[in-house]
This record gives C-alpha cells, sequence and structure tokens, in this order.
C-alpha cells in the first residue's frame, strides 16, 4: 500500500467562519485547546471537574495560544451514564463564563441536540459531533444559531465498545461517510463555510487504521471542507509506539505536524503550546515555499514526524 507522505497545498484559498469571525486557513491551522469538563476523561482523569480548576485550565490554553477552546462534559467511550441533565448542568454554565472572559470561539463536544442548542445559546459558535450527526435535531439547532459544525466518522455510536472494526477499505468508507454529513448540513441550512470534517482517528479504527486515516489526510483535506485533526494522546498512539497516557507527547507532536503537513487545518490537542510551535514552522513553510515543492517529502518536516511515529506506511 503506497504512503501517503507528500505536503499538501490546497488548489483554492480554505476559509471557515465561526461566530463572527473568518478564518483563512490555506496554509496556517488553527489550534483548539481540548476543556474536558468530565470526571472520567481518558487524559486528565477529571483533574479539571472542579470549577476553579477547569477556569485555570482554560487561562492556560488561552495564555498559550489556543484559538478556540472545545468543551466536553461527556468523555467519547464506555464508562458510567451522564444523563441529559447532568451534561447541561456541566457545560452550559461553564460555556457562558468563558464567553464572557475569553475572546476566542468557544466549541461544545457534544452528540445531543438539546445540548449543543443550549450551548449556542450561551454562546458557544461551534457544534463538535462525533456521532455524525444520529440526533435528528442538531442540524436544524446549529443552523438556527448560526454555528458551525463538526462531522465526524464513528462507525458504531459513542459509548459504545468497538474492539474489532473491519472495513473492506477505511479511507473510502470515512470519505463517504463525511461527504454524506456535509451534505446533510448543508441541506439543513449549515453554509458551507461553517462544516468542518473529522475522521474520527481511534473511534472505531484499530490503531492500523487510525494510522492509515492519518497519512491520507491530504485526500481527506481535498474534499472541500476544512479538515480537523484529533490526535491528541489517543490510544492508536501508544499503541503503535508501546506508550502510556502519561508518555505520549512527543507522538502526539508528531502526529499533528503529519496532519498539518497532510491538510488538516484545525488541531484539537491536550498541549497547546508546543502545538502552536509546530503549526508556526510549518506556516512558515507553507507561506514561504514555492507550490512546486509540493512533493516535498524526506528533506522536510514531514520526515521528522514519520520518524517518530515509526510511519514508513502500511504494508
Amino acid at each position: 500500500m503506497p504512503t501517503h507522505s507528500s505536503v499538501w497545498w490546497p488548489s483554492h484559498p480554505v476559509f471557515l467562519e465561526l461566530g463572527r469571525r473568518r478564518y483563512d486557513l490555506t496554509t496556517r491551522a488553527l489550534v483548539i485547546g481540548i476543556l474536558n469538563r468530565t470526571t472520567d476523561s481518558f487524559y486528565d482523569r477529571g483533574s479539571y471537574f472542579e470549577l476553579d480548576r477547569f477556569y485555570e485550565r482554560a487561562e492556560q490554553l488561552v495564555r498559550e495560544g489556543a484559538d478556540a477552546l472545545d468543551v466536553g462534559g461527556v468523555k467519547a467511550g464506555p464508562g458510567p451514564e451522564v444523563t441529559e441533565q447532568e451534561e447541561l448542568d456541566r457545560v452550559v454554565p461553564v460555556i457562558a463564563t468563558l464567553v464572557e472572559r475569553f475572546d476566542v470561539p468557544i466549541s461544545v463536544d457534544t452528540w445531543r441536540a438539546s445540548v449543543a442548542a443550549a450551548c449556542f445559546e450561551a454562546g458557544a459558535v461551534v457544534g463538535n459531533d462525533i456521532s455524525g450527526f444520529a440526533d435528528p435535531g442538531y442540524l436544524s439547532a446549529a443552523s438556527a444559531a448560526g454555528a458551525s459544525v463538526v462531522a465526524t466518522h464513528i462507525r458504531l455510536s459513542p459509548r459504545v465498545p468497538d474492539p474489532a472494526p473491519h472495513y473492506d477499505d477505511v479511507v473510502a468508507e470515512v470519505e463517504r461517510f463525511l461527504l454524506a454529513c456535509a451534505e446533510r448540513a448543508q441541506k439543513s441550512g449549515v453554509p458551507a463555510e461553517h462544516v468542518i470534517l473529522d475522521a474520527g482517528l481511534d473511534l472505531g479504527k484499530t490503531a492500523a487504521q487510525s494510522l492509515l486515516l492519518l497519512q491520507s489526510s491530504a485526500r481527506l483535506a481535498s474534499l472541500g471542507y476544512p479538515l480537523l485533526l484529533s490526535s491528541s494522546n489517543k490510544t492508536f498512539l501508544g499503541v503503535l509506539l508501546g506508550l502510556e497516557i502519561g508518555e505520549r507527547r512527543e507522538a502526539s507532536l508528531a502526529s499533528a505536524a503529519l496532519g498539518i503537513a497532510g491538510g488538516c487545518r484545525l488541531v484539537r490537542v491536550h498541549d497547546v503550546a508546543g502545538t502552536c510551535r509546530v503549526r508556526d514552522l510549518l506556516a512558515a513553510i507553507g507561506e514561504s515555499a514555492p507550490r512546486d515543492l509540493a512533493g516535498l517529502d524526506e528533506a522536510g518536516p514531514l520526515r521528522a514526524a514519520r520518524t517518530v511515529l515509526g510511519t514508513g506506511g502500511l504494508r
């Protein structure tokens, strides 16, 4: 199987609207800070559930350069049930406060239309839905609020174990799913410049499948919508490199470099400061290099990312 290792140059400018802001993502990615208000997050294990710690973490992420904050009240994986009211109580008040305190767009990480609508009313401008818009009211709520949406591929449903996912062609199936989600969003009144795609690494994928999707970022970035990468500290990095959760910082930064070079224009991360440095270097390269260097590979930043990840290509 061939590798997907060339640096991606868009054939036309890439724009995204988040609330009143319009971003040119042609050469520069946005870094989104992960801000969980959960008791069982796979990474922070509930470290920021208490309000003081939550707002301290928000201040840190903004200080480090986060272009946006993504607030979640329920983790994606299996765990104790979180009711609709519990999720509302966890995220709506803090989103209202974040909107008052910080001049950055706020995203809500939820697959419930009712929670998304309440958060849009509180000031959130993005609905990050890992279910692929399974809730039939989600897109209408986003359209009514003028919010942007993230369409994410998932094989089953959030919170449902999927230990042995099978695909005949994982990249093609993810591509079809995401295009169908984008079409549904636009038919529901969400403008094209408000639609973001996410391949859903680790969501119903093996480590090898997630890696292949990361390597195939250029193909997904060419679908006509900004592509979001959410690989920070993910399980597939740990499996590939034999790393525990607390040991994946360098691998996460390498995956961000590989993703941005491949066309990802939003990167959702825990380490904002480190990712901003990676992003800024790649943006400088993208803004200054002639387009005939589109084949740049082993001599450029991609080689460093591939070396850290150990991705010589799946065969």
